[in-house]
């Protein structure tokens, strides 16, 4: 079930700021569908999963699929790396043909599904997968092409508060706008894990990151009116009517 439906015109009236300007789309929510897929590595195996993520990629590329984005786990969440693959929709991603190509690729390097799906259950010892709305891949790239450090906020809606929950995170991109700081992509859950929403901020580096905390205290208070907020310090407090849980987690690019 998806959280509601995608506001596209927000960043016609919430412009991005000057990091991820130049983007071909400028929308922070789409309708593109991803698979997100979170996995813990098996104690002191993480190199060799990271090189067997690689090889699924180049077999991506072979066919000219697109290439998963992802991330690796710095603080918080229990994963070791966070991938998101375009699939643009269900009905396109497993069209008949389009499976046959990807399937006969990896058969032709001998890494088909089955010894990949082998292979990776020796090297992972936990797993989590959910099906997204999101931005347009072009969008991503260009974010994941600027930033080496992100901020995930992985979120589960108390019953019925999906839509107030989904509208709070849109909230708090207003607030970071008033503030000159980078906005949240949102994505909304389609189908599959726990969570309702997330939202992924893109940094330059941990530094970046952490100027939020060097905003006076007055601006930060302003911001957070205009946002819709009853103050900067009650920002938390609102998000947290709606939640039934959520984890936060700071991640670095592999390059």
């Amino acid at each position: 079930m998806r959280c509601a439906p995608f506001l596209l015109a927000l960043a016609l009236l919430f412009p991005l700021p000057s990091g991820l300007r130049g983007q071909e789309a400028q929308a922070l929510e789409g309708d593109h569908l991803y698979q997100v897929v979170m996995l813990r590595a098996a104690p002191g195996r993480l190199p060799e999963l990271i090189e067997l993520l690689k090889e699924e990629r180049d077999l991506l590329g072979d066919v000219n699929e697109p290439l998963p984005f992802w991330m690796r786990h710095s603080q918080g969440d229990q994963w070791d790396l966070l991938l998101l693959y375009p699939m643009g929709g269900f009905h396109e991603y497993y069209e008949p043909e389009r499976t046959a190509r990807r399937l006969a690729s990896g058969e032709r390097k001998g890494l088909s599904e089955e010894r990949l799906r082998l292979e990776a259950d020796l090297l992972t010892s936990w797993r989590d997968e959910v099906f997204v709305r999101g931005p347009k891949p072009e969008v991503l790239a260009d974010a994941f092409g600027r930033n080496g450090y992100y901020h995930v906020e992985m979120m589960v809606a108390l019953a019925g508060r999906h839509r107030e929950l989904l509208e709070e995170r849109r909230m708090e991109n207003v607030y970071r706008r008033e503030l000159g700081r980078p906005l949240n992509f949102i994505f909304a859950r389609e189908a599959g894990g726990p969570w309702d929403c997330f939202t992924i901020g893109f940094y330059r580096d941990i530094r970046h990151f952490a100027e939020t905390s060097s905003f006076p205290p007055e601006a930060q208070e302003r911001a957070a009116r205009l946002a819709g907020f009853e103050g900067a310090d009650h920002i938390g407090v609102y998000m947290r009517r709606l939640i039934l849980y959520h984890n936060d987690t700071l991640a670095t690019a592999i390059r």
